[in-house]
Parts: C-alpha cells; structure tokens; sequence
C-alpha cells in the first residue's frame, strides 16, 4: 500500500459524507493512516423512480463500487442496508465497525407521536418494510413513498405537506437531527431492516495490506450480527420490495428477530430464536426456514431456488444477484 493518504469513496449525501468521514477519523485514530473523501453520485441520487419500482438492489453502491474497481478510489463506505446480499467479485466487505443505534425514528409535526397523529394522517417514508409495519401498528395512517435526501423529508413535515416521516435513527444522529424526533420505536415494536445502523467498509480483494489496515476498525460483534440479519434476507431473497424486517443483538449469544409483514398490514409472521454467534449464518438459515413455516412465502416472493424440487429451504442459493432489505435511501 503505497499512497499516503488513502480516496475513501462516498455519495454526496450531507448524511453520507457525515458517515464516511466518521470512518475516516476512525481509520485514521486506529492506524494513522491519512484519508480523504472523495465525493461520487449514485444512480440513486440521481433518479426520481422510488426504489420497490426499480428492484433497489445497488442502486446506491454501484458507483462506489465501480470505482474501487478502476482505481479512483482505494476504499468505500456505504449504509450496510444498501448492499446487496450477494458478494461482488473483486470487492473485499473489509469492515464493519461498531454499529449505531439500529431503531427507527419518527418525527412528527409539532412533536406528534404516532399515537398522537390524526386518523388518516400521512407520513412519509420510502421504505415498504416501514409502511408495513406502521400500518400494522396503525391501520388509519397513510404511508406516502418519498425520495430525497433526510433534508428534504424533514422539509415536508415543517411545510404541512406531510404529517410526519419515518427515517432511522442512526441517520438523523449523523445529520445532528436528533432534536426533531419526537418517537423512536423499539425494535420489537418495529423490526429494523437487516444491517440498519451499521456501516460496510469495502476494498479490492487483492489489496492485502489495505484490507489488514481496515481490519482494525472491524467490530467482530457487529459483524456477526449483522450477518445473521442480512442471511436471513438472502435465504428469503427478499428484494426491496418485501417487508422484511430482522435485527440481531447481543455477545457471545445473539437473539435474532424478524418479521415478514404484507404491505396492507393484514398478513404478518414473526420470530426470535438464539444461538451462538459464531455461528451467524446458521441462525439466519434457521430464521428464514422458521418464517417460511409461518408461511413468509404468501408475503414475500420467495427464490425458486429456495423452494425448487429436491432442495432444502435451509440451504441459500449457489448465486444470485443479492437482495436488499430496505428500499429507503435516507438511512
């Protein structure tokens, strides 16, 4: 690794550059090594079409990702729930650090919380899963799709267009948006989107010496969290589209929890179950097996690999193009 100061790859988002330059100084306090953002603009960015219409997976990634692949960048950070399931070939996932508050957040005019908004009252989110599970929790309420930066949501809140919006956590922390919150759901009561909350660190794969440098702002916890979550999503292939909701916490032992929930709210199946962290991806399988039992596959459209003839639902697919689990940009 012979540059001396390292192009860490972002979006341009007041939200993604905030993210990537957390990481930045936390490279630099960990190794010493110098990085510099290097601002790149997504075909997410820049679209108007809401992501369930566009399938959502990368939308957001591949840009960066190209990048690293010619060379203009050394490094990427992206929100863990943009990234596709799916590895990309050439690309190292070479870090997670430690994950942020994973919850989802509302903020309502004047301070409402949800119990306190009208009947019929809109909010304004860009994600299926977190229109699923507000109508399940509130039958009444209008889920509106939104696009745009963090800003820009928060901007129809102030302006009356919308009654509130719906966003994570994490997200309005990295923007010093907290004091505009004015409910945060609990993960049992919302189930955040696999990986919400967390970052991904990505590299080329053959660059052994930077890939040891980003080891050390990996958070093994995190990570094996995160992978329960994210194989759960994989083992459904669950696009953008499906409401699919799954977060797993603890040390040592992680509880993981996930719910399928049908976009009008009628139709929901839930889980938790524990096991070992050490064996991440054995727990999602288990997970993913357990929601299908439910009958998850009525929700969501679940692979025809998964369910084909002689195949077992616990074993992923040999390839796929990765799933994604929140079709929702502002974090």
């Amino acid at each position: 690794m012979s540059r001396s100061v390292l192009r860490l790859g972002t979006r341009k988002s007041p939200m993604a550059m905030a993210q990537s330059g957390q990481v930045a100084r936390l490279i630099t306090e960990r190794t010493g090594a110098r990085v510099e953002l290097v601002g790149l603009t997504s075909f997410g960015d820049v679209t108007k079409v809401h992501l369930p219409e566009i399938g959502g997976t990368g939308v957001f990634v591949s840009a960066l990702r190209e990048s690293l692949l010619h060379g203009d960048v050394d490094l990427a950070v992206h929100s863990l729930k943009d990234l596709p399931t799916a590895p990309m070939p050439g690309i190292l996932l070479a870090a997670v650090p430690v994950r942020e508050d994973p919850r989802d957040a509302l903020v309502g005019r004047d301070g409402a919380k949800l119990a306190d908004l009208p009947p019929g009252a809109t909010i304004g989110t860009g994600s299926p899963r977190r229109a699923a599970q507000l109508r399940l929790m509130r039958p009444d309420v209008r889920p509106v799709p939104v696009r745009g930066n963090a800003g820009t949501r928060l901007a129809k809140v102030t302006s009356g267009e919308l009654d509130a919006v719906l966003l994570a956590y994490a997200g309005l922390a990295r923007i010093g948006a907290l004091d505009l919150v004015s409910e945060v759901f609990e993960p049992d009561a919302m189930v955040p989107a696999p990986g919400q909350g967390a970052l991904a660190v990505e590299c080329l794969a053959g660059a052994e010496d930077l890939a040891s440098l980003l080891a050390q702002v990996d958070d093994p916890g995190t990570r094996a969290a995160v992978t329960a979550e994210r194989t759960v999503l994989a083992v459904l292939e669950a696009g953008c589209s499906a409401p699919l909701g799954a977060y797993a916490a603890g040390t040592g032992m992680l509880r993981l929890t996930a719910a399928v929930v049908a976009g009008d709210g009628a139709q929901a199946v839930r889980a938790s179950m524990t096991g070992p962290a050490a064996q991440a991806v054995k727990l999602g399988r288990d997970m993913a097996v357990e929601l299908l039992r439910q009958g998850a596959g009525t929700i969501v459209a679940v692979s025809a690999a998964v369910t084909a003839p002689g195949k077992r639902a616990q074993d992923p697919p040999a390839t796929k193009p990765g799933a994604l689990g929140d079709g929702d940009d502002a974090q």
